[in-house]
C-alpha cells in the first residue's frame, strides 16, 4: 500500500510540471490531456489541451497532478510537501529554486532536528518544507 499526493493546479499543471523539472529535477512519467478523454461529456469547452492527469517523480516519490476544473485558482491549504535532501548545499539549492516566484514562510536555518530546515509556498501556492536528513 502507498499514499501519493494528488495536486490540482486548476489550469496551471503543465506550467507546474515544467517548473518542478527545473527546480527539483522532476521526471514526468505520464501526461494525459483532456482531449484524450474517452468521455467527451467530461471535457469543458476550451480545456482540451489542459492536463487531465499527470504523474511525476521526484527522487523515489511519485506525485500525481491535474488541471482539475481549469479555473486558474489553485488552492492548497492544510497540506505541505516535505522535501528531504542529503546535505546543506542541496537544501539551499532546492529551497532557492522552489522559492523563485513564491513566498518564503521560514528561511532555511539550523534547527534542533536538521542542519537546514525552511518552509515556503511556491509560485503555485504549494507549501514545501525543505530539510536535510539527520
Amino acid at each position: 500500500m502507498q499514499i501519493e499526493p494528488y495536486v490540482n493546479f486548476d489550469g496551471r499543471c503543465e506550467e507546474a510540471l515544467n517548473f518542478y523539472r527545473g527546480a527539483l529535477g522532476a521526471e514526468v512519467t505520464r501526461l494525459t490531456r483532456f482531449k484524450e478523454c474517452p468521455e467527451p461529456g467530461m471535457v469543458s469547452p476550451g480545456s482540451e489541451e489542459k492536463v487531465m492527469h499527470a504523474s511525476f517523480r521526484v527522487g523515489a516519490a511519485t506525485i500525481l497532478a491535474s488541471d482539475g476544473r481549469c479555473k486558474g485558482q489553485p488552492g492548497f491549504q492544510g497540506v505541505s510537501l516535505a522535501l528531504t535532501v542529503s546535505d546543506d548545499a542541496e537544501a539551499e539549492r532546492r529551497f532557492s529554486a522552489l522559492a523563485d516566484g513564491g513566498q518564503v514562510q521560514m528561511p532555511l536555518t539550523k534547527t534542533f532536528f536538521s542542519s537546514r530546515f525552511g518552509m515556503l509556498a511556491d509560485r503555485f501556492g504549494v507549501t514545501w518544507m525543505v530539510l536535510v536528513a539527520a
